[in-house]
């Protein structure tokens, strides 16, 4: 027997099936082969239809059942992970009113920043834990302003999670970690935030029924059977945000912990008990996928990088060389600190962590008698891994104290220059483990039981691959950093 789980990105859907018994992955597809199209009308618009995440999950059901031959009655639950932030909105028979304003959308920058700036600092930080921002609740903002007529005819706003689910079951729910995730959540009063909707002028009926991150939310209707090729019935157990269930799936659970991504943009997600707020301007902040209504807290505290993968990638795609292989073994070449090449990889927008300033990709230092392509690539390693510990140093003055750090086996993680660099500054072993986030969501599922132990066992009897242990030679690295944060203090100050 088995369970589903579902990952709702913008680029595409991934599913997967895990055993019940054993947590063992047993395959994953994704669909479409291709990355999804974004609909930008406008510069810093992004929207899809969020039907089409729904064809694509159904798709992927088919031909998960298909490759394994696995019968609908053998799936006993499911698991759903979606893209954060996203903003979906159906009428009272639960049609979309338009495409769905996603994630990097950021048309509700100003209004988000106005709220911050209205509301106080103090009630925003203590309450929401975050600036309003360019979350959910200001998308839900700008469409009441600017499409009025649409607004109207809400029924109710979802995120993109909650219309999977939906689409399942004929019903509609959210969660606490889902609603904080558009700054809708009061920490401080244990409710919808009330004091944000207001001041926007949203009636708190558009808010869906709440429904727990682990427990039976919904069961699959006949509708959803038909469509979807899954037993009627069938239970969904399990929602969240892709950042939150991607340190899910590496057993990021407790404070202390921390999960890392190194894919296009980078991101650590560190787990604290602690409400206090000091950094909100660069991390976001989140209730976790265990987090209890009075209980002991467990915030996310999310740092997200933009100019990560994307960097190496630019250069695999600019260099003369074939692979992402070749161009470690051209970086192996050449020693720690990349013999003074510096390279400041922020070319992907605006980056939170850095104030929301557009500083772009500095590469600093070059000699053309001396350097050749090697330097470039060692460089870029560098300046990506320095970009994380910078960013390990903010979540640091932001109160977390970090005790492991686990990442997925993808991307720079297996970079052995970027891994070492990164686990030798923060003074921290890196655990490395072989998941993804679908199946981790399909694991989820069975937490409706309540057994974390269990659960994180089978991450580490199925996936564990590697630790990555600091240097002991720690100098060079802190040499070369300290360089180049000196590169990156010069050009902040002068920005």
């Amino acid at each position: 027997m088995y369970y589903l789980g579902l990952d709702i990105g913008s680029s595409s859907t991934k599913a997967a099936l895990v055993e019940i018994d054993t947590g063992k992955s047993i395959g994953v597809v994704q669909e479409p082969k291709q990355e999804m199209d974004i609909y930008a009308p406008k510069n810093g618009w992004a929207e899809q239809d969020p039907d089409d995440w729904w064809l694509h999950c159904c798709n992927a059901i088919k031909h998960l059942k298909e490759r394994h031959n696995i019968t609908r009655a053998q799936i006993k639950g499911i698991g759903i992970s979606y893209q954060m932030h996203g903003l979906v909105l159906v009428d009272k028979v639960g049609k979309p009113l338009r495409k769905s304003i996603i994630w990097c959308d950021s048309r509700a920058v100003e209004i988000g920043n106005q709220a911050f700036k209205d509301i106080g600092t103090e009630t925003c930080t203590s309450n929401l834990l975050n600036s309003p921002s360019n979350f959910t609740a200001s998308k839900l903002k700008w469409v009441k302003d600017n499409e009025p007529d649409i607004y109207k005819k809400i029924h109710k706003f979802m995120l993109p999670g909650d219309y999977i689910a939906y689409k399942f079951s004929n019903k509609i729910n959210t969660t606490i970690s889902g609603l904080s995730e558009g700054t809708l959540w009061n920490f401080k009063e244990g409710i919808p935030a009330q004091f944000l909707l207001d001041y926007y002028g949203i009636n708190d009926k558009l808010i869906p029924d709440i429904v727990d991150v682990f427990g039976l939310q919904c069961k699959v209707d006949r509708n959803g059977a038909k469509v979807s090729g899954l037993a009627e019935g069938t239970p969904i157990y399990y929602r969240a945000g892709d950042q939150p269930n991607n340190a899910l799936s590496l057993n990021v659970l407790s404070p202390g912990e921390v999960a890392a991504t190194g894919g296009t943009s980078g991101v650590f997600y560190a787990v604290t008990d602690n409400l206090s707020v000091t950094e909100c301007a660069r991390v976001n902040n989140f209730s976790h996928v265990n987090y209890e209504k009075g209980k002991e807290a467990r915030i996310g505290k999310l740092l997200c990088i933009n100019g990560s993968g994307i960097q190496y990638r630019w250069l695999l795609n600019n260099l003369n060389v074939s692979s992402y292989d070749e161009m470690n073994h051209l970086a192996l070449q050449v020693p720690i600190g990349s013999d003074g090449v510096c390279v400041l990889p922020f070319g992907n927008g605006a980056e939170r962590m850095l104030n929301n300033k557009e500083i772009g990709t500095r590469i600093s230092n070059i000699n053309l008698n001396n350097h050749h392509k090697g330097h470039l690539c060692r460089a870029v390693l560098e300046g990506i891994a320095f970009s994380f510990v910078y960013g390990m140093e903010i979540l640091k003055s932001d109160g977390i104290k970090a005790k492991v750090v686990r990442a997925g086996n993808d991307n720079l993680f297996r970079s052995e220059i970027f891994t070492k660099t990164v686990a030798t500054l923060i003074d921290q072993d890196i655990e490395i483990y072989n998941t993804t986030g679908a199946i981790g969501a399909a694991r989820a599922a069975g937490l409706h039981k309540g057994d974390f132990e269990s659960f994180g066992k089978s991450i580490m009897d199925n996936d564990f691959v590697m630790t990555y242990e600091p240097n002991k030679d720690k100098a060079p690295y802190l040499k070369a950093y300290t360089k180049w944060k000196q590169e990156l203090e010069l050009i902040l100050n002068n920005s």
